[in-house]
């Protein structure tokens, strides 16, 4: 219902299904067009799940749109995710090194 809680489940259905979609042979659109897809389908099943109307064409084109706005905010949050990894690893290795 809200644009962080689209956004982390869109993140973590990419984070376990990309590689899947990575290796299939008919989807040639790359990951960030899968998240797209996957924040349109959250935000109508959301917006039918709250009582929307699924015969309200405004919905779909509402949700086209914000589903762009969702899956930038996962992949910002799949960005943060990555480089507190790497930074956490960063500051092992310099703690073995001063040993």
């Amino acid at each position: 219902m809200t644009l962080s809680g689209a956004a982390m489940i869109t993140f973590l259905i990419v984070l376990y299904t990309g590689r899947i979609i990575d290796d299939c042979k008919w989807w040639k659109w790359g990951t960030d067009l899968y998240a797209a897809l996957c924040a349109f389908v959250i935000l109508v099943i959301a917006n039918i799940a709250s009582g929307g109307n699924y015969k309200d064409w405004s919905m779909y084109f509402l949700a086209f749109f914000n589903s762009f706005l969702v899956a930038a905010s996962a992949g910002k949050l799949r960005d943060k995710s990555l480089d507190e990894a790497e930074r956490k690893d960063k500051t092992k290795a310099s703690s073995e090194q001063r040993q």
